[in-house]
């Protein structure tokens, strides 16, 4: 049908095909438009961009924003979050998003997360050694999604007495249950009094981990406001901070940890490929993070001013979704996308996003899924599906592909 909007073909996209098969869904849709309209499953109406290269090119223009601020008023209906987890960089556009992530993106340098490798390891083999003598486990449950909460837990900071608590809150913050919004509204008030109460513990207590080092970095400049480097940084800023670098850093990795090995379960001559050279990971995480983007669609944008997407004219205040998992398998831009091919040219793969808002935290998700996958892979040569293929789960979700369980044998 024509696009009432303005000039350009668009089609509605059907959500439930897209819950159900994404991948066959999005190809049907990368066909028939760049740009589709679509209803949510929560309701919210938006704009969803599939093609390659309208992906790409609106997750780097400045004229879609992430400000809440921008949408069309009573038109977006997002998380009730309270200001001080609010107040994240997914909210955030220049300049107050270049202050912020200026302040943070020195723990996440490659130089910095080279040095948590070998914890990381030794946090990998401890989480093996518990599972290996039964010969079976959920892989999601007793080895992915235990990996990425010890990690940010102990690059924040948090004790660990704490962190079964914290699983079970980005979890229910993972897939909403509908049916249970009190469960949303209490999980979120118990994350804001945890944070709010740790970082009163780390002012008084500090110690060697990053949340200690953002807590100073505000009170210097809280305390003298010509100190170098006066980035302001605000106390709900800070608060909000340590839930996205908490939020963010389980979520993908969790998701692509699942997917890869499932990928590799499915292709049994890549992993036997990666066993005799195992040099070769770094190169098919790429293509497994093409293959199966651990986040299905980028944070949403809203429009600054009337443009056109693909021919497609978008309103001021509308909500775009731009599809990374649709991108990454674009036949324009890789040939056979739906072949798992690690000697493909990755370049430019889209999974952990492009522009200003690429994922922060990029470097400590490569090397978690890396360390992950060759600890998994060494110690278990036999390892294999212990169900059916056909009664594996994703998350019916349009913002994440990942895995309800993972039940494997060795």
């Amino acid at each position: 049908m024509q696009n009432t909007a303005g000039t350009g073909p668009d089609t509605t996209a059907d959500v439930t095909a897209l819950l159900d098969d994404p991948h066959t869904a999005y190809a049907a849709l990368r066909e028939s438009g760049p740009v589709h309209r679509i209803t949510a499953p929560d309701g919210q109406p938006a704009w969803l961009v599939t093609r390659y290269d309208d992906v790409r090119s609106a997750l780097a223009d400045p004229r879609l924003s992430l400000d809440k601020r921008h949408a069309t008023p009573g038109s977006y209906r997002g998380f009730a979050l309270p200001p001080a987890l609010d107040a994240n960089l997914l909210n955030m556009d220049p300049p107050d998003h270049t202050r912020v992530r200026r302040l943070v993106v020195k723990a996440f340098t490659t130089r910095h997360v080279e040095a948590l490798r070998t914890p990381v390891r030794r946090v990998a083999d401890e989480l093996l050694d518990a599972i290996e003598p039964a010969g079976r486990a959920d892989l999601i449950a007793d080895y992915a999604g235990h990996l990425p909460i010890v990690v940010i837990c102990d690059l924040l900071g948090v004790p660990r007495a704490d962190r079964r608590d914290f699983r079970a809150w980005t979890d229910t913050l993972i897939t909403p249950d509908p049916t249970r919004p009190q469960l949303m509204k209490q999980t979120i008030g118990e994350l804001t009094a945890y944070f709010t109460g740790l970082i009163a513990t780390k002012r008084a207590h500090p110690a060697d981990d990053l949340l200690s080092e953002l807590i100073a970095v505000r009170d210097t400049q809280e305390a003298d406001p010509a100190a170098p480097g006066g980035d302001r940084l605000t106390e709900d800023e800070l608060t909000s901070l340590a839930f996205l670098i908490l939020f963010g850093g389980y979520e993908n990795t969790v998701h692509l940890i699942g997917t890869a090995v499932l990928a590799l379960l499915d292709h049994p001559e890549q992993l036997h490929q990666l066993r005799r050279n195992p040099a070769e990971l770094p190169t098919l995480i790429e293509e497994l993070m093409r293959y199966e983007s651990p986040a299905s669609l980028s944070i949403r944008r809203f429009a600054r001013e009337d443009l056109d997407i693909g021919g497609v004219r978008i309103p001021a205040g509308d909500c775009v979704l731009l599809s990374l998992a649709s991108a990454n398998r674009d036949p324009a831009r890789f040939p056979a996308p739906d072949t798992l091919d690690p000697g493909r040219d990755l370049s430019g793969h889209l999974a952990l996003g492009h522009g200003i808002h690429y994922c922060l935290g990029a470097p400590l998700a490569r090397m978690e899924t890396a360390t992950a996958l060759a600890a998994l892979i060494e110690r278990f040569p036999g390892l294999r599906l212990d169900v059916p293929r056909a009664e594996l789960r994703h998350r019916r979700t349009l913002r994440a592909r990942g895995l309800i369980s993972l039940p494997v044998a060795w």
